[in-house]
């Protein structure tokens, strides 16, 4: 059964830069994409940024593209989000999950396929 662990989050002001960490075990990346999320309480869960299981296709949401980065480290068995640039409205609890679904036209954005939810990390950006 994969296990996914979020960390890295944390207070930051505009501008600033984190990078979240997604370490899995129970499985290695490459035998499934891997997608970063983030809520808000009382709102939706977000796409924010998946990675294929090759280790190479990546999609982003556009409200994060340019600014994040979602990359893997084989030899750690880690998915990273590097992210640039923060702006208050990034301030949200981010999880990583294995998508599990079929790769169809726009196969990221259900969230509804994707599982083993890690707990998630709190990113807040202050201005």
């Amino acid at each position: 059964q994969v296990q996914l662990v979020e960390s890295g989050g944390g207070l930051v002001q505009v501008g600033a830069t984190l990078r979240l960490s997604c370490a899995a075990s129970g499985s290695t990346f490459s035998n499934f994409a891997v997608g970063w999320f983030r809520q808000v309480p009382g709102k939706e869960r977000e796409f924010v940024a998946a990675l294929h299981r090759n280790g190479i296709a990546t999609v982003y949401a556009d409200s994060v593209k340019g600014r994040f980065t979602i990359s893997r480290d084989n030899a750690k068995n880690t998915v990273f989000l590097q992210m640039n640039s923060l702006k208050p409205e990034d301030t949200a609890l981010y999880s990583c999950a294995r998508y599990y679904g079929t790769y169809g036209s726009a196969w990221w954005e259900n969230s509804d396929e994707y599982d083993s939810w890690g707990q998630g990390t709190q990113v807040t950006v202050s201005s």
